[in-house]
């Protein structure tokens, strides 16, 4: 198995809307903000080559929402996923199966392009991949709550089922053996974290339960969370594992570090070290 990070950021977010109840006055030292009070956030993916497979985790905002959209955000930024998949050796026929953590525009965007000049048509990024979510994730996004419903996105959701390349994780196996999926609630309905077992180590890929270095304390919880402390329960549970386990951990949204190590000290689990994925194995 290899795996590489790619990273189709930065982008900006608002940061009282990542950092939930916590002051700015403390979340402002590891992630200063800008006079908008957006942040700088990476979104950072995942490639994961075993055998003849490479999967592909999450895919990042896009490029097809209008410009008006993207200005919320400070996008464009110039990059594009299928550019930084080819930036890290391979081409977009290559990628066989795309894993959607969850369907928020800033993970699922990217899994959907125009195919034509004028922008008209769309499909799957990937014309080769078959595209995995969990179907309490799907339907929750074809169903959304007033508080989701800017996100879930239909121009990134109904060509992935048009196309007929949409799996369900819960009813289909991916089979790519060393990787095992979990699933959780309280940032929204059935998440996908990436459990990996690579060079003697187990990774996971996080997604937005921990989606920076500056989220592990466990009350760091973002306020687009749709049940705060149902999150706040599950990061205590995983921080556990990854310290019993000497785990790294690997963030989508870290703007300075792709993975940490994490221990326990008398104010609750910390970092224990950061920096990039090759760093930390």
């Amino acid at each position: 198995m290899q795996l590489k990070t790619i990273d189709v950021g930065p982008f900006k977010l608002d940061g009282g809307a990542m950092f939930g109840v916590v002051p700015k006055t403390i979340w402002q030292r590891t992630n200063p903000a800008d006079d908008r009070n957006l942040c700088d956030w990476a979104m950072r993916c995942l490639l994961i080559e075993e055998g003849n497979r490479l999967m592909l985790v999450d895919t990042g905002a896009g490029d097809k929402q209008p410009d008006r959209f993207f200005s919320f955000y400070d996008l464009p930024n110039g990059k594009t996923l299928t550019g930084e998949v080819e930036r890290a050796g391979y081409s977009i026929n290559d990628v066989t199966d795309v894993l959607l953590t969850h369907l928020h525009f800033d993970h699922a965007g990217g899994a959907v392009s125009y195919t034509d000049a004028a922008h008209t048509k769309l499909a799957p990024t990937f014309a080769n991949a078959t595209y995995w979510v969990h179907q309490g994730q799907w339907d929750w996004a074809m169903n959304p709550t007033p508080r989701e419903r800017a996100t879930y996105l239909r121009e990134n959701l109904l060509p992935l089922e048009e196309s007929g390349q949409l799996r369900f994780t819960d009813q289909h196996a991916h089979g790519i053996s060393g990787l095992d999926l979990l699933y959780v609630d309280g940032h929204t309905e059935k998440m996908t974290l990436t459990k990996i077992q690579y060079a003697g180590r187990t990774l996971l890929f996080c997604a937005d339960l921990i989606p920076s270095t500056s989220h592990v304390p466990v009350p760091y919880v973002m306020g687009y969370d749709i049940r705060p402390l149902v999150a706040m329960s599950e990061k205590e549970q995983y921080l556990e594992q990854a310290v019993d386990g000497d785990w790294v951990l690997v963030f989508d949204h870290d703007p300075y570090a792709e993975a940490a190590l994490v221990e326990r000290t008398e104010k609750g689990i910390r970092v224990k070290q950061k920096g990039t994925l090759a760093e930390l194995l």
